[in-house]
């Protein structure tokens, strides 16, 4: 498990973009299709905010909704899930375990071999190609 990172709102909002900290912080989505800046690379996700490593490039699918989709997490350790009761509705609400960001929801339609589809917020994750 990555060591807990702590900071004030300020120091947040210091490091982060408006819409990243709206996201990660506030718990907020970003509109689909609005973060399409992705490559179609190999390398890793990371959390916008710490940089614990969330998602591999392999995991990623095209769910059609219009966010980042993953079918598992790269580390079991680094994902945090809790009962999102927001929307009327039970969601399970994606956190990275290094900051405690909000990162999306994770919802049982997804693709095999897990079933899963983690939709993540674009705004919420950084790349790092390994094919640089």
């Amino acid at each position: 498990m990555p060591d807990k990172i702590t900071k004030t709102d300020a120091e947040w909002r210091n490091q982060l973009s408006d819409i990243a900290f709206r996201v990660t912080r506030k718990g907020g989505t970003e509109r689909p299709f609005t973060h399409d800046n992705f490559p179609k690379k190999k390398g890793v996700f990371t959390c916008i905010c710490c940089d614990t490593e969330l998602f591999d490039s392999d995991h990623k699918f095209d769910s059609g909704t219009g966010w980042p989709s993953f079918y598992q997490p790269k580390s079991t350790e680094n994902i945090g899930e809790k009962d999102d009761f927001s929307l009327f509705r039970r969601r399970t609400e994606v956190i990275c375990n290094g900051c405690n960001a909000h990162l999306g929801h994770v919802f049982p339609d997804g693709p095999q071999p897990t079933g899963l589809r983690y939709c993540i917020n674009g705004a919420a994750l950084r790349f790092n190609s390994s094919e640089d």
